[in-house]
Formats: structure tokens, C-alpha cells, sequence
């Protein structure tokens, strides 16, 4: 059955995050290319929407398309001057959301965080939104759980994400949470974007730079990417890169935006999903296969990351063939 995806454009919408769902969302399809999401965009009672840009649009749905979804998306809004002065958002705002069936998800892209805070679903649950209004979204909203450092933050149900492309790495989240990896992968493959980026990845957030060194770790990640089976140590990246362990660490940290071994786990672990989905090894040999020497230590990482056994995922998610080329 067709996921049905509802777009809700309010005021102040930014068309570039606007246009995030429908692009990822098309893109995934069946091994036969079967669109998997039917994406429709609402707005209040139907009417043009006006834009963050000096331009409004049309749409060809009021929010009463909100009852009939299986997720909603609140499209980037810039926060209106109501939220901002206390948290609140206009009743009508609020009794369109209400529509949404007990079962579907709600998701939020960037600033629009503001809007789902403001009806009180938030409360008690971690969130994100763009760095640079975290601490404002912290102050008007202090039982929501602010988080700063992530991509996007999925709550089951309800699902924040920071700024800009984080909603595209969040949709691909979904994608690969409805219909696993390999759909994904492809679906980002067509949009020509990474298939993979952690939501528990450091947003960009605007520090200052480390002086530029003519050094990277890019090659040793790439290298390390070909070997995901080997027991690689962090000095043998270490020696790959020619750095101290102890420079290697800060310049990997500096780049990526977060450990080495947090890195390599999250690669392990994807490469695990993707054999589980498309091969016939066993849990013990796909585990082998991923780097890790013990299954047990895989078990565990998939049980935190995923809520699912190795065994499970597989059954939820069996092989899928390649699917047919299409365009547009």
C-alpha cells in the first residue's frame, strides 16, 4: 500500500526545504519502480501561501488532507512573532495539526520545530532544530528536551530535524526505516545526495576552524570503507593518515564530527544492514563480515540503534531485487 505523505505549507514557508519531501519521497520505489509515498502538499483552507521569498505559491489542498496522512511534514516556517514572544501559534494552526490520526507521524523540517513544540506534543521528548535558534527554542519551550548536535532526532511518532539538508537526511531515515536500506541508498542515489549521514552527526554549526594543515583524514576513510572486516586499530589508521593517534583524533573529530569509533560502528553497522538485506549469510558471518569479532557486540548495536534484533531486521526487510531505471 502507498504511504500517503501530507505537506503542510504555512506563512513564511522556505521553498527549498519545501520541496525536500516530494523530491526524497519520489525517488523511493519498489524493485519494480512503484512509487512507495504519494506526497501532497496542504495549506490552511487552501490558500496561497506566502513565502519566505518574494514569491507566494498555490496548492491544490486545504489542511483537511492532514486527517487522511500517514506522515505529515510541517514544511520550514520561519518562527512568526507570535511564537517567539510566548509559544504560541494561531488556533487554526493548532486545530489543522489536531486532525492527524493518533498513528501517523509527525514530522518537523528546521525551524518549523517552533510550531510542533507550541502544541504541546513535544513536551518531555528530546528535539532538534536549526543550531542557531536552539537556545530560543530551549527558552520558550523548557520541557522539550533540546538537543544542538544532531542532524535529526526520531522520537517514533514525532521527528525533528535541524536545518536544511537535515531534511533530506532525515527523509532518507524514513525511507530506510519504512523499507530498508537498499531502498534508500537508491532513492539518494537518484537524488545524488550521501545515502548516510547519523542523525546523532554534529550539525555545522559555526565555531571557529581549526588552521588548515594541508592534512585530512578523507583518504584514511575511504581506506578504512574497503576494510570495515579488517580488526583495524585506531593507530593503524593512525599510521595510514602518517599523524600521531593523538592528531589523527582531533583532525578526524574536527572533520567528521565525532569519533573515530563512533564513526567506524555506525559503518559497520550499515554495512551489516545492508548484508542482511541482500545476502544469505548468517547473523555470526555478517557480523564477521562487518567488522565485528563477536556477534553478540553486533546484537547489541543494532538492538540501540535500530529497536531490532540482527534476525528481525532481516525478516522485516528481505532482499530487493534491483529496480528498474526510471527518470523523473
Amino acid at each position: 500500500m502507498v504511504h500517503r505523505v501530507a505537506v503542510l505549507a504555512l506563512d513564511g514557508v522556505l521553498p527549498f526545504d519545501l520541496g525536500i519531501p516530494e523530491r526524497v519521497f519520489h525517488e523511493a520505489r519498489d524493485a519494480e519502480g512503484r512509487r512507495l509515498y504519494a506526497v501532497s502538499t496542504c495549506s490552511l483552507g487552501g490558500r496561497p501561501v506566502r513565502t519566505s521569498h518574494d514569491f507566494a505559491i498555490t496548492v491544490d489542498h486545504d489542511h483537511r488532507l492532514l486527517a487522511t496522512a500517514d506522515t505529515i511534514v510541517i514544511a520550514t516556517q520561519e518562527p512568526t512573532r507570535e511564537v517567539l514572544a510566548g509559544g504560541r501559534i494561531p488556533d487554526e494552526v493548532a486545530d489543522a495539526l489536531a486532525l492527524a490520526r493518533p498513528d501517523a507521524r509527525i514530522v518537523t523540517l528546521c525551524t518549523s520545530a517552533f510550531v510542533l513544540a507550541a502544541t504541546g506534543l513535544l513536551d518531555g521528548l528530546a528535539a532538534t532544530t536549526h543550531w542557531a535558534l536552539c537556545a530560543e527554542f530551549a527558552r520558550l519551550f523548557p520541557r522539550v528536551r533540546v538537543d544542538p548536535d544532531v542532524l535529526f532526532v526520531d522520537n517514533g511518532r514525532l521527528l525533528t530535524s535541524a536545518g536544511g539538508a537535515a531534511g533530506i537526511d532525515m527523509c532518507l531515515h524514513l525511507v530506510r526505516r519504512d523499507h530498508g536500506a537498499d531502498v534508500a541508498n537508491a532513492a539518494a542515489r537518484y537524488c545524488v545526495v550521501a545515502p548516510w549521514r547519523d542523525g546523532g552527526q554534529a550539525q555545522f554549526i559555526d565555531h571557529p576552524l581549526p588552521a588548515d594543515t594541508g592534512s585530512s583524514t578523507a583518504a584514511t576513510r575511504e581506506w578504512l570503507l574497503r576494510r570495515l572486516a579488517e580488526p583495524l586499530t585506531l593507530a593503524d589508521l593512525a599510521e595510514h593518515a602518517r599523524m600521531s593517534v593523538r592528531t589523527f583524533s582531533r583532525r578526524f573529530h574536527e572533520e567528521v564530527g565525532e569519533s573515530p569509533h563512533q564513526w567506524i560502528t555506525q559503518r559497520r553497522v550499515e554495512h551489516a544492514r545492508r548484508l542482511l538485506e541482500t545476502s544469505d549469510l548468517t547473523v555470526d558471518q555478517v557480523a564477521s563480515a562487518s567488522g565485528f569479532a563477536d556477534p553478540a557486540v553486533l546484537r547489541r548495536h543494532f538492538n540501540t540503534r535500530l529497536g531490532l534484533t540482527p534476525g528481525a531486521y532481516r525478516r522485516s526487510y528481505p532482499p530487493l531485487r534491483t529496480r528498474a531505471l526510471h527518470v523523473g
